[in-house]
């Protein structure tokens, strides 16, 4: 059947074929320049006058499963004019057909250049190997370098954030053109002093958003005086919980006094409670030695060297948090405590038969662990106030306090409401936080200097005062529109070709890799 191929619709545009060749595994095709003349690389003067010929081998896209090699005739022309120092030169074919010096056509280049980006050296290799296309995994890494084209648009607005290279070990620091939703370039560490310089080579930018962290924003307030820094929304909603979360800390042995378990009774303890309460008695007896010396005005160092603890446990007593006696873990529970709590409603109370309803919703955990939270929920409906209570971990009546009440199970609202009562500071400590989240997500503006001057007298103080010191990125953050969203998720995608390439590469491949992408 008559197709109507021909072999000359697979030689470039702007080529001339002569012939074709056929070896084993590739075709030659046989090419030269349709033009009549070229023009002379240093005078750009047009010459005629042909000096001599060679010929050039390019590769070239394949073909059907095979190899296309290009057999390139190249003349060499004499240029006439008398005050040019080029005498003989050869004629070029243009960048968009075969490079200067290269040994691939361009459109062939291109593929190559995309690999690399997509897949890095040996993984593009191994799959260009498949593809038919000649080329290493050293070379599909010169290309990815030597192809890089840095950003040249206006900056305006840019979001800088920190990524680790090694984590706590070594740091570096990437900017992101947040108008254009596209990385500008990687630091090679986030020092002060190399984001000033780097900041100060783009005196336009008026608009810097940030994390939290003072580096980044003295370095912008000493580079671009009258730019704007925003203040990351999701940090401060974070810091802000975290700070939160610092307070119950702190609180812990008012909260064991108002729900009442000062008192331990171990007979009511399992085996594993036993062990985790004897290791509770004995931290307290070195948290009262440190807090002893602490009283007394001893230097911390002073502490660390007389009772052998860290001098972040000393730090730590000292302003008045703890450990927790019983610590709370996540369960595989977590994620069907709805259902079970809609079967318990229900009437269903036996162990086995909600282990098999629950087996039915795709539940993957074995029968002791429902049957142990059945008993656990016999136990908490017919529990005295004279019995043990569990003072559960800090980190868990701080979720519980900032979660909706509609959320809770009885057990949980009563014990919130204890603690409400006989730890007000906490309590409004928590309405605080609320309604700074609440301010974040609402961008009233009007309530953030009376949210300072308030907090300033809880539990929160140092968090507030921090905010008072970065109050200009955080008034910043509430009216205008950008964060440091897109920052982050460009550090996910960074954290991805860095892994692909097995932390063996340097700055500038992985920089080249990020902003070559499409």
């Amino acid at each position: 059947m008559r197709t109507g191929f021909q072999i000359s619709s697979l030689v470039p545009s702007g080529l001339v074929f002569d012939g074709v060749s056929d070896s084993m595994d590739s075709l030659i095709l046989s090419v030269r320049s349709e033009a009549a003349e070229a023009r002379c690389p240093l005078c750009a003067t047009a010459s005629s006058r042909i000096h001599s010929r060679y010929v050039r081998h390019v590769a070239d896209l394949p073909s059907a499963g095979r190899k296309v090699r290009l057999r390139l005739l190249t003349r060499r022309f004499t240029c006439e004019v008398p005050h040019c120092r080029r005498r003989i030169f050869a004629e070029r074919f243009g960048e968009d057909i075969v490079p200067l010096r290269r040994r691939r056509t361009a459109r062939l280049e291109y593929i190559v250049h995309h690999l690399g980006l997509a897949l890095g050296g040996r993984p593009a290799a191994s799959f260009a190997k498949r593809l038919m296309l000649p080329v290493s995994n050293d070379t599909l890494l010169r290309v990815v370098r030597r192809r890089t084209a840095m950003p040249t648009d206006p900056l305006l607005v840019v979001g800088i954030d920190d990524w680790a290279f090694r984590r706590n070990h070594r740091y570096g620091t990437i900017v992101c053109d947040l108008e254009r939703r596209r990385i500008v370039t990687l630091l090679p560490d986030r020092e002060t002093a190399t984001v000033r310089a780097w900041l100060s080579k783009h005196p336009a930018i008026n608009i810097v958003s940030r994390d939290r962290g003072g580096g980044y924003g003295e370095a912008a307030a000493k580079a671009l005086p009258n730019a704007i820094q925003v203040a990351d929304r999701w940090h401060l909603m974070e810091n802000a919980s975290a700070a939160f979360l610092d307070a119950v800390r702190r609180s812990m042995n008012r909260i064991r006094t108002a729900i009442g378990a000062t008192t331990i009774n171990p007979e009511l303890l399992t085996y594993a409670e036993k062990l985790r309460y004897q290791g509770y008695l004995r931290r307290q007896d070195s948290h009262a030695a440190i807090a002893a010396l602490v009283s007394d005005g001893v230097p911390f160092k002073e502490i660390v060297r007389r009772t052998g603890h860290s001098r972040n446990l000393v730090r730590q007593i000292s302003r008045g948090g703890g450990t927790d006696m019983f610590r709370t873990r996540q369960s595989t529970l977590d994620g069907h405590l709805p259902f079970l709590g809609a079967q318990w409603s229900g009437g269903c109370r036996n162990g086995a038969e909600l282990w098999r309803r629950l087996k039915g919703q795709g539940f993957m955990g074995s029968l002791r662990v429902v049957a142990e939270w059945a008993t656990r929920r016999r136990r908490a409906e017919t529990i005295s106030h004279q019995q043990l209570q569990k003072v559960p971990a800090a980190r868990t009546i701080a979720q519980l306090m900032t979660t909706k009440r509609d959320h809770l199970t009885r057990a949980e609202t009563v014990t919130l409401a204890v603690i409400e009562q006989n730890v007000p500071m906490l309590a409004d400590a928590q309405a605080l936080i609320g309604r700074f989240h609440a301010m974040i997500r609402k961008k009233a503006e009007m309530e953030l200097e009376p949210w300072i001057e308030e907090s300033k007298r809880s539990l929160i103080a140092s968090f507030a005062n921090g905010i008072a010191n970065d109050k200009g990125a955080v008034h910043a953050a509430i009216t205008q529109p950008w964060s440091n969203g897109q920052v982050e998720a460009q550090i996910t995608k960074l954290k991805l070709v860095k892994r692909q390439m097995y932390g063996r590469a340097k700055l500038d491949l992985l920089q080249a890799r990020l902003i070559g992408a499409p």
